[in-house]
């Protein structure tokens, strides 16, 4: 074979002329000669094996040509022939390779074969990609299964054949084919093919799909092996950025290859490679790649989760990026960060550079908590988060990350702020310091280690003393001196012989232990010159003992050093009891060995106190994050109130303190109407309360019926309430605690087991909770609850008769809300006799919760006895009667005492708690009265109007079609029936205004008790009289009109006029329910109402601001001026109060124009001078209320109605309040010039500062966000108002006077019409017709400026008079006219 085949570039250069010995394609063939050619292709394959390519590629390579016009099949046939022939030479290729006896020219016909085969393969598989891919997009739309499955047949097949294709690839590509080429380097063509080919198979939209995983890996498997086998790393590394930039579905994907041929294939420079190229992008190159830096951020966030460890050496070049402007890109190297301290940089055994690097890693996203983009702060936080829960964040790092992510709450963005609550919670659940988070409880505990430390730390300092002088410091300081005397002594001739010869003798009679200890004695004696000697003898005797054995050489150096040893450091074998002389003073050493015990202590002592103050900082840092996230609770955004609700659990569970406010604040949003909030606080209260852990059914009852009475002990109604929906859906769902936990709350109230009594009460409360569920759990039980609550001993505890009131009540239809006959129980049942026996015996006792149980007695007397009105007529005939008895008795006891000289006031005292408990009576009685008439009376009135129209009904078929037809007409108007329930209503109307206080009536002999004692207040000033008095009649004035109309005058005067706040609250809620039932009777008495917002009382504001916010906001009471009046409580000291009326504005803002119709007046009445507001409260509550005024329309509307206010102030505290008003608004382009024209209301006050400054800063607001033409007016406009400041008006007036007499007299060109519209309004004269300034004698002639808020009726209840309150006229306003100087 004398040609080669050279891998072209493009399909076309196969049939151009080449170079010499290249293979060119001789003849491409048509469309009819393709069906012999392939048979002669295949048959060939079966004869020749895969060398038949080497004949046939013209074949296979006109196919190629014609791709587009010849036909499927074709394509299919040629598809399995090449693949045959790679498989076959797959198989061929393995034996002939090892072998090693190719001959050249084998070589050269295998090689050109191998290249053939791989070319037309690849091209034919891009081609058939194209295809599939447009086939996918043109059918894509079509309609119809039939063309659906038809369309989609050669694309199903085509993706099995893909795997097929790159299996075939693999198994050639995997063989040492290199060896067939010349030196064995491949040409980049021939890896370019079968590059590109794999590559055009990952553009597929479908290839990151779960379906594809098969084909995907198998892609890349073939490029890793090209990268590692075929020298295409840098190849690959540039494609995998071509194809981030343009196809960002695949970053998962070029992820998964890149961490497969670096693990895998242990390419690992590859990471590093495509990590600099993307760390080498700038700023620019990003902003115009779009979608390709998401691409990016996408691949390393993927790619650092699968090679952490192979990121590190390179990641500094991606830092970079953490200043530059793409947001994505600084979170995408955030998460490799986090990845790598995770998985890397993690644990207590790193070495010192990787704990560099761990720091300086977690001081750049420290840094990034506080980044400009609010996505990345999230992202940052995230990444903490995984790093908390992986508990790879070093412990002196919790407390100021703590502190950063309690400052993220108060982030703008709602993201960030959930993201800060879920690393709260992973702080908590994963914290190192303790499963009890609670400061109070770490604060005892730390005071006393802290006190033991300081007596540990003074007894210290007691045993040791002041200076502790070391063997070193010793030796230190003798080392000069010593050294001398040693040069001295190693002179010749400076030895004295005679003490040479007797210190000679007694070395002789030592051994060299003793020696040493001697010397170490001279030494500290401070004779060194016999120290010297001594040693330098010992060595001359003992020359062999460890002692001495460094004088060998004995010289200056060594002898000090042997001296050194021995003085400072003696082995241990010296320093035992044997042989220390116990005349030998204690060296240092030995000193500090004393106190090693006793140091160890103290270090451990220190140590725990450490941990208890990162413990207890810890705590306060979760305390102070609780506050915040309670307030979370009640957001909009639905995914940060699911995220504050399982902060708040888990927080409970490691006892954080305050923890359970959290829990109980969030138990009102079972009644959200979103579902998500509901489920996640009912699946929190279930895992906190109703999920306990127990050995048995037994004990796990016992658990959650403990958990449960925790939660009810001192609980509001509010929180009660909200408890029955999750209660009750527990008993609604199967479960097998529900019979063991009923069990035990009978036990508990039965006092079967021993029980505290609020626990009593809760279980009984907890039972009323169930009968909702299930009516049988107390109707069954019925009698034991009034044998152990309602018996001879109710009077011990009224609370748990009361409650268990409330329980039976449970099992009523007024509760439950059922249709159909109604449950009541005859009059003469146990239960009603107890109620009556216990009532009466406590209206002459004087035990302050018998009201709170003669409340729940006759509402559940109402509810459930067949006749009620009979039971409680003969209930107050009774109360009466006892306490008439009282009365009497007490009269002549007082007679008697009197006679003996005693005193009669605690009589007078028990008789007037008794008339008040008897008064509560009559004034409940009254008003379930009522409320039975009108519900269950007339519910019970329709009911059998019901039945009896329907029985009606299925007697008789209307008469004929007409009438059949008439009464469907009736029917859709809505008539049938209509007047007889107007009959209904009418008939109990009349019941309440004749007979209910007739003369035969018990309730009509307590009214004129009720009127004479409220009227009469110094006469009966007992409070508790007082305040039963005043609510019993306020419940009388709900029976009819006539009693309202008559009494309405006496009880606004008790409310203005008594002095117990608890008259004046009781009395404004009673008011709120008559204005509900009797609107009409007192609407002229709203002023009144409005009064008590100011009240001296915060108990009297708060229910004030309760009753109007409901009565507003559900348009009973019409909102007039008098909302000032709440608007000055956004200010009032109690925070409850002043979060009641932000809601209420709030609320009100919902409603159409309300808050932008009021703000003209309020403005007026809070710059009152006679109200006297400070300046800054009043800048506070106009702040917050324009903060609800966004429309334009009504932004240019207020401009003109404050503007026309200024006319009508007095004082310049008012004009400063309005001009102050305006600066608040957010005034644009339409409002400036509302502003201008408005200019003659406000030009003569702005000499004060006051006015000028806040409308200097509104021009000034203008003048930034305007455009130039606009700007321009801006400006004259604020050079005009500086002008009158400065000068004053009259003076500005006269200059441009002067100014425009002087242009008449010489006139000048007619500017442009652009430059009279810069200059408009400042070259003109005042008096002509101009759009700035109104001319005077049209002002004066223009009609007064009226406001619908003016108009309303304003009226005053005068007590001393007796009629009722006229509407008065309001007061006319004066036009302040202009001074002239």
């Amino acid at each position: 074979m004398s040609w080669d085949f050279i891998v072209p570039i493009c399909l076309d250069d196969l049939v151009k002329s080449g170079a010499i010995n290249q293979y060119v394609v001789q003849d491409v063939l048509s469309v009819k000669q393709f069906p012999s050619h392939i048979n002669s292709f295949k048959a060939a394959l079966r004869s020749q094996g895969p060398l038949c390519i080497l004949e046939h590629f013209d074949t296979a390579y006109s196919v190629l040509q014609h791709c587009r016009t010849v036909d499927v099949t074709v394509k299919e046939d040629t598809l399995e022939l090449l693949i045959q022939v790679v498989r076959g030479l797959s198989v061929s290729l393995p034996t002939l390779l090892l072998s090693g006896s190719l001959s050249a020219v084998d070589r050269k016909q295998h090689l050109n074969a191998v290249k053939m085969s791989v070319f037309l393969l690849c091209k034919l598989t891009e081609t058939l990609e194209s295809d599939s891919y447009r086939e996918t997009i043109v059918t894509a739309p079509s309609k119809g299964r039939k063309k659906d499955k038809v369309a989609g047949k050669g694309l199903l097949q085509w993706d099995s054949e893909r795997e097929t294709v790159l299996q075939c690839l693999t198994q050639l590509l995997q063989l040492d084919i290199r060896t067939l080429w010349s030196l064995s380097l491949v040409e980049e063509e021939f890896v370019s093919c079968v590059t590109c080919c794999c590559y055009k198979l990952l553009e597929n939209p479908t290839i990151s799909h779960v379906k594809s995983k098969s084909t995907r890996d198998a892609i890349i498997h073939v490029l890793g092996i090209m990268v590692k086998k075929y020298n295409h790393m840098l190849g690959a590394c540039v494609k995998v950025i071509q194809l981030l930039q343009h196809f960002e579905q695949l970053a998962s994907v070029c992820a998964q290859a890149v961490a497969s041929w670096s693990s895998e294939y242990g390419v690992k420079a590859i990471v590093g490679e495509i990590m600099r190229e993307i760390g080498q992008k700038s700023s620019e190159e990003l902003a115009r790649e779009g979608s390709g830096v998401k691409a990016f951020s996408s691949f390393l966030s993927e790619l650092s989760t699968l090679v952490p460890e192979t990121m590190i050496p390179n990641i500094s070049v991606l830092l970079t990026h953490l200043e530059g402007e793409s947001p994505s890109l600084r979170v995408a190297v955030c998460e490799v960060l986090g990845e790598v301290l995770v998985r890397v940089l993690s644990g207590d055994k790193l070495d010192d550079s990787a704990r560099a690097s761990r720091d300086r890693f977690l001081d750049t996203l420290q840094e990034h908590i506080h980044d400009a983009h609010s996505h990345v702060r999230a992202r940052v936080l995230q990444v903490y988060a995984r790093i908390v829960n992986s508990k790879a964040l070093p412990l002196c790092r919790y407390t100021e990350v703590m502190e950063l992510t309690v400052g993220r709450l108060g982030d703008k963005s709602v993201h960030v702020c959930k993201s800060a609550i879920q690393l709260l919670a992973a702080f908590i659940a994963h914290n190192p310091y303790s499963c009890k988070l609670s400061s109070v409880d770490l604060k005892k505990p730390l005071e006393k280690e802290m006190t033991k430390l300081k007596e540990m730390r003074d007894a210290q300092k007691e045993q040791v003393p002041v200076a502790i002088i070391t063997a070193t410091d010793l030796w230190d300081a003798m080392k000069p001196e010593l050294e001398m005397t040693v040069k001295a002594q190693l002179e010749p001739g400076s030895e004295e012989e005679e003490n040479d010869e007797e210190e000679a003798g007694e070395v002789e009679e030592r051994n060299d232990r003793d020696t040493a200890l001697q010397i170490a004695q001279l030494l500290r004696e401070s004779k060194y010159r016999k120290a010297v000697c001594l040693c330098m003898r010992a060595h001359s005797l003992y020359p062999q003992s460890s002692f001495f054995s460094d004088l060998a050489d004995m010289n200056a150096e060594t002898l000090i050093k042997t001296l050194a040893t021995l003085f400072k450091g003696p082995e241990p074998e010296q320093e035992t009891p044997e042989t220390v002389p116990s005349d030998a003073p204690p060296t240092p050493q030995k000193e500090g060995e004393g106190n090693q015990g006793r140091e160890s202590e103290l270090k451990k002592q220190e140590m725990l106190v450490q941990y208890l103050k990162d413990t207890e900082s810890f705590a306060l840092q979760v305390e102070r994050a609780i506050a915040v996230i309670n307030n979370m609770l009640y957001w909009k955004t639905t995914t940060v109130v699911q995220e504050a609700v399982q902060f708040c659990v888990t927080a409970f569970e490691f006892s954080v303190a305050n923890s359970v406010c959290g829990v109980r604040k969030m138990l009102p949003l079972v009644w959200s109407t979103d579902a998500t909030i509901k489920d996640a606080v009912i699946q929190a209260y279930r895992r906190l309360y109703l999920n306990p852990h127990g050995d048995n059914t037994r004990a796990k009852a016992q658990t959650l019926v403990d958990n449960l009475s925790d939660l009810m002990i001192d609980a509001s109604l509010g929180t009660v309430q909200c408890l029955e929906e999750i209660v009750q859906e527990f008993f609604s769902s199967e479960s097998s605690l529900q019979t063991s936990v009923v069990q035990v709350l009978w036990e508990r109230f039965s006092g079967k087991r021993e029980t505290k009594t609020l626990h009593r009460r809760a279980a009984v409360l907890l039972l009323g909770m169930a009968a909702r569920a299930e009516r049988e759990v107390v109707l069954s039980n019925l009698d034991t609850l009034c044998s152990v609550a309602l018996g001879e001993k109710v009077a011990e505890d009224y609370l748990l008769a009361r409650d268990t009131l409330i329980t039976i009540a449970n099992i009523t239809d007024h509760v439950r809300q059922s249709k159909g006959v109604p449950f009541r129980l005859p009059m003469d049942h146990h239960l009603f006799s107890c109620l009556s026996q216990a009532i009466a015996d406590g209206v002459v006792q004087s035990d302050p919760h018998w009201q709170a149980f003669m409340e729940q007695a006759v509402r559940l007397i109402y509810f459930l006895a067949e006749s009620p009105d009979q039971l409680c007529s003969r209930l107050l005939q009774r109360a009466a009667h006892l306490l008439l008895e009282q009365i009497t008795e007490g009269g002549e006891l007082n007679q008697s005492e009197l006679q003996e000289g005693g005193s009669q006031g605690s009589e007078e005292q028990v008789n007037c708690v008794s008339l008040a408990q008897v008064l509560s009576l009559c004034g409940a009685v009254a008003f379930w009265q009522v409320s039975h008439l009108e519900r269950s009376v007339s519910a019970e009135l329709r009911r059998r109007r019901g039945e009896k129209e329907e029985k009606e009904e299925k007697e008789k078929a209307p008469a004929n079609k007409k009438e059949a037809n008439d009464s469907c007409v009736e029917e859709e108007l809505g008539l049938v029936g209509a007047s007889a329930e107007d009959t209904e209503a009418e008939f109990i109307r009349k019941m309440c205004e004749t007979e209910l206080l007739s003369e035969g009536n018990m309730l009509s002999a307590s009214l004129p008790l009720l009127v004479k004692v409220c009227s009469s207040p110094g006469k009966y000033s007992h409070p508790q009289l007082t305040t039963a008095a005043c609510l019993a009649l306020s419940q009388y004035m709900m029976i009819s009109p006539a009693v309202c109309k008559d009494n309405i005058r006496l009880l606004f005067t008790v409310l203005e006029k008594s002095p117990l706040p608890v008259v004046r609250a009781n009395t404004t809620v009673a008011l709120g329910d008559l204005t509900v039932r009797f609107p009409n009777i007192l609407e002229p008495w709203t002023p009144n109402l409005y009064a008590r917002l100011s009240d001296e009382s915060a108990s009297v504001r708060l229910t004030a601001i309760t009753v109007l916010t409901q009565l507003v906001l559900k348009d009973v009471m019409k909102v007039k001026g008098q909302v000032s009046e709440v608007a000055v409580l956004l200010l009032d000291p109690e925070p409850h109060i002043a979060s009641l009326a932000l809601n209420f504005f709030n609320e009100l803002s919902a409603k159409d124009n309300a808050i932008y119709n009021l703000l003209p007046d309020i403005i007026s009445r809070l710059s009152d001078p006679e109200r006297g507001m400070k300046e800054e409260d009043f800048n506070t509550i106009m702040k917050q209320l324009f903060s609800y005024i966004t429309k334009e329309r009504q932004t240019e509307s207020l401009v003109e109605k404050l503007c026309q206010r200024f006319r009508t102030a007095k004082t310049e505290r008012q004009w400063a309040d309005l001009a102050v008003s305006l600066s608040l608004l957010s005034v644009c382009e339409r409002g400036f010039k509302k502003l201008q024209e408005c200019w003659d209301c406000y030009s003569d006050k702005l000499t004060e500062s006051g006015v000028y400054q806040p409308l200097l800063s509104i021009a000034a607001k203008l003048r930034r966000r305007a455009k130039q033409q606009f700007k321009a007016q801006v400006e004259d406009y604020e050079k005009r108002l500086t002008a009158v400041h400065t000068k004053g008006l009259e003076n500005v007036e006269n200059e441009e006077r002067e100014q425009q007499m002087g242009e008449a007299q010489s006139p000048k060109p007619q500017p442009p019409k652009s430059v009279r519209k810069t200059t408009r309004g400042r070259s003109k004269p005042k008096l002509d017709d101009s759009d700035l300034v109104t001319p005077r004698k049209s002002s004066r002639s223009k009609p007064a400026i009226t406001f619908s808020s003016d108009e309303e009726e304003e009226e005053d209840a005068v007590m001393a008079e007796s009629e009722t309150p006229k509407v008065t006229t309001p007061i006319a306003r004066t036009r302040r006219t202009r001074l002239r100087h």
